[in-house]
């Protein structure tokens, strides 16, 4: 009896904090459409996301302009997604979005209604997926669009037979993307994941952020405390500062794990999407998947000694670069003395 109560009046409370959050939004864009410029613009929407999870978004008729910076809250954003996880050629994704003039070459795409908050680069791992990348950008381009985030997509494919080196791959398409534009962060987006809801907000406030919490082939429960797959994301800094992925996990599992150690030795915290905010879908896999990594747990042992030896700062690679109307391909043949350290 004395639980229900407590769990009442925290309800309560929270209601009323998202009345009054509401309110102060409403006045400080007020003020600040009043009175300020961009660049005097102090308002910090990045609160805990225990707070936020229960915060009423911005509505419908909450307006800004075009010199002002992008909420990060807008009514665009409706939660649940409706997911079409059924199949759908390249070409007619192409078609779908080839009226929207302002995606540029490469799916480069920003706001022209606002300011964009974050600068997001999406950085996705690839081979023999092609049935998958469509379905993903059917789902992803409009959320991102409505998330009024400047974003571009990176598919960085591994070619030859060696086994799949995902961490690598990341590396690879973290140095190519930076050529491009001063990102704010990156998103580690595996192909075969379909957000189901456009609040989980893929802006860079809140990094390290796993953003995949809730995944439909898990049953929506998170594996293991530790876990950090799926889609995960990084500020530039972060990753920068932790070395980048490992390069050594040539196979199926442990990249991601060792991620989470690097992050936790740097000391930085995870936040996750709570509610059902992190919920994703997995694509059915119609192929034979890769080959798992059998010495995945000895590299981990080792995490915290071959993390400033193995990462960003041994990695080698030729790149082939293509670009599509909605991605930049980067085409690599990975092998192990491209990211040698001298002992594993």
């Amino acid at each position: 009896m004395v639980q229900a109560q407590g769990i009442m009046i925290r309800e309560n409370m929270r209601t009323i904090g998202a009345q009054m959050y509401e309110q102060v939004v409403r006045s400080a864009y007020a003020r600040r459409n009043s009175s300020m410029n961009d660049t005097d613009f102090l308002l910090d929407l990045n609160h805990n996301e225990t707070f936020l999870q229960t915060t009423t978004f911005l509505p419908e008729d909450f307006t800004y302009l075009p010199n002002h910076t992008c909420p990060e809250r807008l009514p665009s954003m409706k939660g649940a997604i409706d997911v079409n996880m059924s199949e759908i050629r390249m070409e007619d994704i192409h078609q779908l979005f080839r009226k929207d003039s302002s995606i540029k070459l490469g799916g480069h795409w920003r706001p022209s209604d606002c300011i964009p908050r974050w600068k997001v680069a999406i950085l996705i791992p690839f081979r023999n997926r092609y049935e998958h990348l469509p379905v993903l950008f059917r789902h992803i381009i409009p959320m991102l669009q409505r998330q009024r985030l400047q974003f571009a997509f990176y598919v960085i494919e591994q070619a030859g037979n060696q086994p799949f080196n995902r961490a690598m791959l990341f590396n690879v398409g973290f140095a190519e993307a930076m050529k491009d534009l001063n990102w704010d962060c990156l998103i580690f987006h595996d192909v075969d994941h379909i957000p189901e809801n456009d609040r989980n907000y893929y802006g860079c406030g809140q990094m390290p952020r796993h953003f995949a919490a809730k995944l439909d082939k898990y049953m929506y429960l998170l594996p293991y405390n530790e876990f950090f797959g799926g889609v995960s994301g990084l500020t530039v800094e972060q990753f920068r500062k932790i070395n980048g992925f490992p390069n050594a996990f040539w196979g199926w599992g442990g990249e991601d794990d060792d991620l989470w150690n690097r992050v936790q030795y740097a000391g930085y915290t995870v936040t996750r999407p709570e509610g059902e905010i992190g919920k994703y879908k997995s694509i059915p896999h119609h192929h034979r998947g890769e080959v798992q990594f059998l010495g995945r747990y000895a590299l981990l042992r080792r995490s915290k000694e071959r993390q400033a030896m193995d990462g960003l700062n041994n990695l080698k690679y030729f790149p082939n670069i293509t670009y599509d109307a909605l991605y930049k391909n980067i085409t690599v043949l990975l092998t192990p003395d491209l990211a040698l350290i001298d002992d594993y």
